[in-house]
């Protein structure tokens, strides 16, 4: 099982289609859950907190709520595409090795203690499933391109990923890497980074 994360940012540059479109290529025959990024509906949430002061816990929800928004948009873009709640549903569609997309529960999600703060993205998340699901690969696809030179820090710095993404990166065995999107659709290959680097 393969986990791409797919940023909102790819919808706002135009790329979201051909980057679904390429996921077939490039994993074809493995089972592939997306990650959505809450994009344009996570902006909203940060735009609405900063005017009207609710707490973190209540813009955690709305954010997760904007995740999820946007895993309904992916799907629709997608042929065959699955949504997939919970951890329990990925493991028994990834059987079909189906391309899935993750809608994350908030209930799960608050189970398993993820806290509510900004600080956690849907990179974190994205980490954090590809170590519930022992993934075989985790694959964050961006809109930027990364210099090799990168080091964790450096990719936080310049908000590349979340401040908690290394934390939950550590929790990952597979490999780890970061590739942009015009190298995603042209069917280049990622860098990989070590969680601990």
């Amino acid at each position: 099982m393969i986990v791409v994360k797919l940023g909102g940012s790819l919808l706002a540059t135009g790329v979201m289609r051909d980057c679904l479109n390429a996921l077939g290529q490039r994993y074809q025959g493995e089972a592939v859950v997306i990650v959505p990024g809450g994009g344009a509906f996570a902006d909203q949430v940060r735009e609405a907190q900063s005017s009207w002061r609710f707490n973190d816990n209540t813009a955690h929800q709305m954010a997760i709520l904007a995740m999820q928004q946007m895993a309904l948009l992916i799907q629709s873009l997608g042929k065959n595409f699955i949504l997939a709640g919970s951890l329990a549903t990925i493991r028994a569609q990834a059987l079909n090795h189906s391309v899935l997309v993750w809608s994350p529960a908030i209930e799960e999600l608050d189970y398993y203690g993820i806290p509510a703060t900004w600080d956690i993205t849907s990179d974190s998340l994205s980490a954090w499933l590809a170590g519930k699901l022992a993934a075989r690969r985790l694959v964050l696809v961006k809109s930027v391109k990364i210099a090799q030179s990168l080091n964790s820090h450096a990719l936080i710095e310049k908000n590349i990923v979340d401040a908690a993404f290394f934390k939950y990166a550590k929790l990952v065995s597979a490999p780890i890497e970061f590739i942009d999107q015009e190298s995603f659709r042209a069917g280049e290959s990622a860098l990989s980074i070590l969680a601990t680097n």
